[in-house]
């Protein structure tokens, strides 16, 4: 039997992405794919989860759905209740737009990955350039490729990879680490015709640091930019470092690094 993958994004099914992404898988042989994408556009919703009304589910032909919900949500209906077997590989994309440097916090493409590698399944996020005009098929074959490497090699527990791809990439690619990609702060002050005011976040455009081996860097190289993602964001530096303060009138109770000597 063949391993399964499970997909979603955050761009929704009717993503031409999506499909192109799940199709190339089905025909390299390597993987059976189910398919699990949000109804519509659910982009920057990070690891939002709904808990307090209900999801309805479509089917949209054999191994492919779209729910009425976040795409962590999409990951945990297609775990928990979809899954005919417990999937080798959680993908989420091929997203339109990047997701670079501090995109990963707000970004709803990898957050459906992470909900894989806190799940127990190694999971990937894919993001190509946005614009109209690129050639998909080359993103396509990457990830075919990668995908079958993960399948066979496996991922250190709870770690994601974050993949970029370029406009016009090439044979190329590199490991990277998490770049600076940041936006201008914009809220767009409007009114509506009633003449009450809203607001439209906007972000602005965004700057990219280019220091070496970021991700980028990489995709300012027309390199494919593969950045692996643990998910303990904890500061062990300042937790190993000895007490970073003291406060006054308060006792410092035993911890880890107090074990550790």
């Amino acid at each position: 039997m063949k391993p399964l993958v499970l997909i979603s994004n955050d761009d929704g099914i009717g993503s031409p992405y999506l499909q192109a992404l799940a199709d190339g898988i089905d025909n390299s042989g390597i993987a059976e794919t189910l398919v699990v994408a949000p109804e519509r556009q659910r982009s920057a919703a990070s690891h939002a989860i709904t808990l307090h009304k209900p999801l309805r589910l479509h089917g949209h032909g054999p191994g492919r759905y779209s729910l009425s919900g976040t795409p962590v949500d999409c990951i945990y209906l297609g775990l928990i209740k979809l899954a005919p077997r417990p999937p080798a590989l959680v993908i989420s994309g091929i997203n339109r737009g990047y997701n670079l440097g501090m995109d990963v916090f707000y970004s709803g493409t990898v957050a459906a990955a992470v909900e894989g590698g806190l799940r127990g399944v190694p999971g990937m996020a894919l993001s190509i350039d946005p614009a109209p005009v690129r050639d998909l098929d080359a993103a396509v074959r990457f990830a075919v490729a990668l995908t079958e490497s993960i399948i066979t090699r496996g991922l250190p527990p709870r770690t994601v990879l974050n993949v970029n791809f370029p406009a016009s990439a090439d044979e190329r690619y590199a490991w990277t680490h998490l770049g600076r990609r940041e936006y201008a702060d914009d809220v767009d002050e409007r009114l509506d015709p009633r003449g009450q005011p809203y607001y439209w976040i906007g972000g602005g455009m965004p700057e990219l640091g280019l220091d070496p081996f970021s991700d980028c860097e990489a995709i300012t190289r027309g390199v494919v930019s593969i950045t692996p993602l643990q998910l303990d964001l904890t500061a062990h530096g300042l937790l190993h470092q000895g007490e970073p303060w003291t406060l006054d009138g308060f006792q410092q109770a035993p911890s880890a690094k107090d074990d550790e000597s």
